[in-house]
C-alpha cells in the first residue's frame, strides 16, 4: 500500500476503559481498539503485564492529553499468590528457582502480615521489568542471566485486604501508588511470613476514580464496533480529571484561554490545577489558578471539534 493509498483515519476523541484480556500486551490491546475505531491518535496509561487482566485506560485524540495525569494515578489490584514456590520472573511464566514450606497461619495472622505493609516504604524493582539500566531494559538483561543492582523506589500502600488464605493460595486486594510492583510486593509478603511465593494472578480493578463497572471487555468492544456504536461508548476526556476543581469562564475569556493567554478568574481564591469550562459547560482544558485571581492555561483541549 503506497502513502497515497493509506487508509484515512477518523478524528476520534475520548476514553475507553478496557478490561484487558490475559495473554495480550497493553500496546497490542491499544492497537486493536484503535483499529476498530479507525482512530488517528491513541495512547494508553499504565501498562499491564501480558498475563495480567483488568483496567487499561485507552485514550484517543484529544483525550491523549490526559494520559500524563493518569500515569500518576493510584490503582487497585486483586492479587493471587502461589505460596511455597519462587520463580525467576516472580510470576507463573518463569522457571522455578526456589521452594519453601508454607507456614500454617490463620486468616488473622495472614491479615496481620498484610497490614504490616501499609503506608510508605521503599521497594526494589524486579529484574523482569521495563526499567532501564545504562540504556537497556532490565528484562533484556535478565533474559541473558544478568542481575544488576537496582535502586529502591518509594511506594505507598493505602489499603490491603485479605480475601482468601488456603494452603498455598493467598488472595488479597491492594490499593497502591504509582510505581508499585505487585510481583515484588508478593515476594516481600511471603518473605515476611517465612516462605517464598510468586504472583499467579493479577487483575487491576480501578485506576484513580474509574470503577470496575465502567470497563468493557474486548468482546463487547468488538460487538459495539460491529454495530457502529463504539465511538458513542467513549467517555469524555475531562472524566479523568475529576480530582481537580472546576472553573467556569465567559466566552471572551474562553477564547483567550484557548489561545494560550492567562485570564482573570477573580472568584477563585485557591491555587493549583483546575478543569476549565466555557459558559455552555464545554470543556476547555486544564488551567492553573495562581491564587491571586488569574488562571493560566496548562493543557488546552479543542472541544469544539469533539463529537462524542
Amino acid at each position: 500500500m503506497t502513502g497515497q493509498q493509506k487508509r484515512r483515519r477518523d478524528k476520534v476523541d475520548g476514553l475507553l476503559l478496557l478490561n484487558k484480556p490475559a495473554g495480550m500486551t497493553s500496546n497490542r490491546a491499544l492497537q486493536q481498539v484503535k483499529r476498530l475505531l479507525n482512530a488517528k491518535k491513541a495512547g494508553h496509561t499504565g501498562s499491564l503485564d501480558p498475563a495480567a487482566t483488568g483496567m487499561l485506560p485507552l485514550c484517543f485524540g484529544e483525550a491523549t492529553k490526559v494520559c500524563a495525569y493518569l500515569l500518576n494515578a493510584d490503582k487497585t489490584y486483586r492479587v493471587t499468590a502461589k505460596l511455597g514456590v519462587a520463580t525467576d520472573t516472580a510470576d507463573g511464566d518463569g522457571k522455578e528457582i526456589a521452594s519453601a514450606d508454607v507456614p500454617e497461619l490463620t486468616a488473622e495472622q495472614w491479615n496481620a502480615v498484610l497490614q504490616g505493609f501499609l503506608g510508605e516504604s521503599e521497594q526494589i524493582p524486579p529484574m523482569y521489568s521495563a526499567l532501564k539500566k545504562d540504556g537497556k531494559r532490565l528484562y533484556e538483561l535478565a533474559r541473558k542471566g544478568e542481575i544488576v543492582e537496582r535502586a529502591p523506589r518509594a511506594i505507598r500502600i493505602d489499603a490491603i485486604e485479605l480475601l482468601e488464605a488456603a494452603a498455598t493460595r493467598l488472595v488479597f486486594r491492594v490499593k497502591c501508588s504509582k510505581g508499585t510492583y505487585i510481583r515484588s510486593l508478593v515476594e516481600d509478603i511471603a518473605a515476611k511470613a517465612g516462605t517464598v511465593a510468586y504472583t499467579a494472578g493479577l487483575h487491576r480493578e480501578t485506576v484513580e476514580d474509574f470503577q470496575a463497572a465502567d470497563m468493557l471487555d474486548m468482546n463487547t468492544v468488538e460487538e459495539l464496533a460491529s454495530d457502529g456504536l463504539l465511538q458513542e461508548s467513549l467517555l469524555p476526556p475531562d472524566i479523568a480529571l475529576q480530582a481537580y476543581p472546576a472553573v467556569e469562564i465567559g466566552a471572551e475569556a474562553a477564547e483567550k484561554f484557548q489561545g494560550g493567554q492567562a485570564v482573570e478568574a477573580a472568584a477563585e481564591a485557591t491555587s493549583g490545577l483546575a478543569r476549565v469550562y466555557g459558559g455552555k459547560r464545554e470543556f476547555l482544558g486544564v488551567g492553573e489558578l495562581s491564587g491571586d485571581g488569574w488562571l493560566a492555561p496548562r493543557r488546552v483541549f479543542q472541544m469544539a471539534e469533539i463529537a462524542l
